[in-house]
């Protein structure tokens, strides 16, 4: 595609005590820059140490358990986690939801089933 121009406006907006300059730029539609090849230099596999040598096929599936252990640890660090006021409240509300819900869906089974017995008769 061909590059856009750039455009710069410049707005001024005024109030009591202050005088600010607003500058929009746009963003030109340019190729990105050409990245050099990077050559990847081969190390000794003596010189490697032992957390850099990779696992036998035996020990990858628990390594990786430990890995997810490892990590779902750290998740459950950083959970705030509510107080016993907060809990309860929180209970309490539910077990209403529930109970409202529960005598809701009862009271329409009674209607149907009403409903339904007068249009058999």
């Amino acid at each position: 595609m061909a590059a856009k121009t750039n455009k710069t406006s410049t707005k001024k907006s005024v109030s009591k005590d202050t005088v600010s300059n607003v500058t929009r730029i746009t963003a030109i539609d340019a190729a990105p820059a050409k990245k050099k090849a990077i050559s990847a230099k081969k190390v000794p596999a003596t010189k490697m140490s032992a957390a850099e040598k990779p696992a036998p096929k035996l020990l990858r599936p628990f390594i990786s358990m430990g890995q997810y252990f490892k990590g779902a640890w750290f998740e459950l660090r950083q959970v705030r986690w509510p107080n016993r006021r907060a809990t309860w409240s929180l209970t309490g509300a539910v077990l209403a939801f529930t109970a409202f819900f529960v005598v809701f869906i009862v009271l329409l089974d009674i209607l149907f089933k009403f409903l339904f017995e007068q249009l058999l008769k």
